[in-house]
């Protein structure tokens, strides 16, 4: 005996066991077998939503999601448009589309889907279209906008055209899997002091300020999971200085894994930690960044920024703010090539490979055409307690800089291969000019810098 696709759905459901034979089983859709399974009652309750038609459905969907509610089942929606505003879902609402067929039309309002202590919402298989008209913030700044809410699903969603954010989610836990993110005029999915959620698989697009956000109200511990998403075309219509135009910002959010991801094309970052302590930032491909690739900064302690391949930004990897508390790191095994620097600022203009301050590792990378330096090595006298070892460095200006003011702390520079340097392979720095011989050829120049076992080409 053989179970049918119609047998494993309805047993996840926990409706029973229903066994047939595969020849026999007809061909249906997943979402169609799902209504099956519940005997025609739920196509009963959803007989009031008329797609395709012109008038508001927001009445006859509400009441669907209300007495579906009330029954333990799924709103299991028809292929079309259908238009509505303010949908409101209880804990247990199942609102299920037909793999991407099923349009939800915002008409406008106060806000579009939302749920508050919204326990176990699951939705899956639709498109969520904003029409571009907003929404009050104080009803949730996303297109879907869940609070309080544990263990939700959002599935296989498209979410498109959002005067604000794509997906909001405050206090809340779950995942966000799978889903298309696009055309929206701020972030492409914001989650605010999440309870332990994992955001994989999405596609992000065409964000007019971030691509995802993790938050906190407060520094503390948020165990996020970022992984294997895929982000570009995030722009800076904000303004700012690296607030906006980031494909991941973390921030104040503690013990988040960012892994996997395929960023690009972003006015700025591609993953930004800010005050985000223990963030673990691994085996991401970043391209065509206008800043900082990817930056650790402000008020952490604890940082693995590791496996990372970045082509072209004008820095690779920034580690700092070590005057405001910003240390403990380790950088390592990362490929960064092709950076720039920006000369039409007046100040930060970088086109450094990776730049670290206080109480860091950086070993076993490999840096190719860095326009200012390879590695830099502390600013001013903010530096203590560094290893640059077994890095290799091709084709910058300089090799390694690092900070020469007598206020800083120790360094170790080892084992390195730096080739193809114009000014020198390692070279002491006064907030960021060049200062006295190549340590590399003379290392007792270097005073209180460790230097050793470099080979310089």
């Amino acid at each position: 005996m053989t179970l049918d696709r119609r047998t494993i759905l309805t047993a996840t459901l926990g409706i029973g066991a229903v066994t047939a034979t595969a020849a026999a089983a007809p061909a249906v859709k997943k979402d169609s077998v799902l209504g099956e399974a519940f005997g025609g009652i739920a196509d009963k309750i959803v007989a009031g939503v008329q797609p395709n038609s012109s008038k508001d459905q927001t009445t006859a969907l509400q009441s669907a999601i209300d007495a579906a509610s009330e029954k333990g089942m799924p709103v299991i929606l028809p292929a079309g448009t259908i238009r509505v505003a303010d949908l409101r879902l209880r804990a247990g609402t199942k609102l299920i589309g037909q793999a991407r067929s099923t349009v939800l039309e915002f008409t406008g309002g106060d806000a579009f889907i939302t749920g508050d202590k919204a326990d176990g919402v699951v939705l899956r298989g639709l498109v969520i279209d904003g029409a571009y008209r907003a929404t009050l913030e104080e009803r949730g700044e996303g297109l879907i906008a869940f609070s309080r809410s544990r263990d939700i699903v959002i599935e296989d969603v498209e979410v498109r055209h959002s005067a604000r954010i794509g997906v909001s989610l405050i206090s809340c836990s779950g995942r966000a899997v799978d889903n298309k993110i696009h055309a929206v005029l701020d972030a492409g999915l914001k989650c605010l002091d999440a309870a332990g959620l994992s955001v994989t698989g999405n596609t992000i697009s065409d964000c007019g300020n971030n691509g995802i956000l993790i938050w906190r109200s407060e520094q503390g511990e948020d165990g996020s999971i970022i992984s294997g998403n895929r982000i570009t075309k995030i722009r800076n219509a904000a303004g700012g200085t690296g607030e906006y135009g980031n494909g991941i910002n973390v921030f104040r959010a503690g013990s988040v894994l960012v892994q996997g991801n395929r960023i690009a094309d972003c006015t700025y970052t591609a993953v930004r930690g800010n005050a985000a302590s223990n963030i673990q930032i691994i085996a991401n491909s970043c391209e065509r960044l206008g800043e900082v690739a990817i930056y650790s900064e402000f008020e952490f302690q604890g940082a693995v920024i590791a496996n990372n391949v970045i082509d072209t930004a004008a820095t690779g990897i920034e580690v700092t703010n070590f005057q405001q508390g910003g240390r403990l790191s380790v950088v390592q095994g990362n490929l960064v090539r092709n950076l720039f620097r920006r000369e039409h600022e007046k100040e930060d203009k970088r086109g450094v490979g990776i730049g670290v301050e206080a109480d860091a590792a950086v070993s076993g990378n490999t840096i190719e055409n860095a326009p200012t330096a390879g590695i830099q090595i502390g600013w001013g006298p903010f530096m203590r307690d560094v290893a640059a070892t077994g890095n290799v460095i091709r084709r910058s200006r300089v090799g390694i800089a690092v900070t020469s003011a007598p206020e800083a702390g120790s360094c170790l520079i080892a084992n390195n291969l730096i080739s193809g340097s114009m000014d020198g392979a390692i070279r002491a720095m006064n907030h960021g000019a060049m200062l006295g011989p190549d340590l590399a050829r003379e290392p007792q120049a270097a005073g209180r810098i460790t230097v050793s076992g470099n080979v310089a080409t």
